[in-house]
């Protein structure tokens, strides 16, 4: 064991002495690295986000939204909804959507946010510490659903990237995550488990206003 913790501290030690050039030095943060499918940004992102066992879905206004989430809501006997964005509390109760909301994210049932981005081209939602519902929500509830607009949609994550650097500026969030489909792992003996390091089912509402 000493041995193998010698020899990995003497190839620290080399590598802080002769230092390797990072890779593509001349490259332009400008320079898109994959090329735009053509597709609408709207349907990239429901196909590969349902590709990852996402559950992506459209509404035509905030009236059908609310329609969809009652539905589901009633569906799934859901009791404990966690929603921290006071945005969206005030948007699905002016809209008729009549909540009582669990201040409890330890048990909640569902848990509701926002996003700042939605990447078509991973199928990836872009959130960030500065939203309201902060670093936990979106990964601790068993069940995610995130509401989202398009005008949040981009192509890449490039592009979300440098649309943050511009909303935030000097004031850039302390955390920035991808959230890609329900989590899944393969660290045992490879087998792909779903929901174990965070939501076991995640919801993509656009709301097309």
């Amino acid at each position: 064991m000493s041995n193998s913790r010698t020899n990995i501290l003497n190839k620290i030690k080399q590598a802080l002495v002769h230092k390797v050039p990072a890779p593509f030095s001349a490259a332009s943060d400008n320079i898109a690295h994959f090329p735009v499918s053509g597709k609408e940004l709207e349907l990239e992102f429901a196909e590969n986000f349902n590709g990852l066992k996402g559950r992506f879905s459209y509404c035509f206004n905030r009236a059908e939204l609310v329609n969809q989430l009652q539905v589901l809501i009633e569906a799934r006997q859901w009791k404990n909804v966690y929603c921290r964005e006071d945005a969206i509390r005030e948007m699905l109760a002016k809209n008729g959507l009549a909540i009582s909301y669990t201040e409890d994210l330890a048990h909640c049932d569902v848990a509701l946010t926002g996003c700042e981005f939605l990447v078509a081209r991973t199928g990836s939602m872009l959130l960030s510490s500065a939203q309201q519902s902060g670093r936990t929500v979106s990964v601790y509830a068993p069940v995610h659903i995130c509401l989202a607009y398009p005008e949040q949609l981009v192509y890449d994550v490039q592009d979300a990237v440098m649309q943050l650097r511009e909303k935030y500026g000097s004031s850039f969030p302390s955390m920035v995550s991808l959230a890609t489909g329900p989590s899944r792992t393969a660290d045992i003996e490879k087998t792909l488990v779903v929901g174990v390091h965070g939501p076991k089912e995640v919801f993509c509402f656009l709301i097309d206003e």
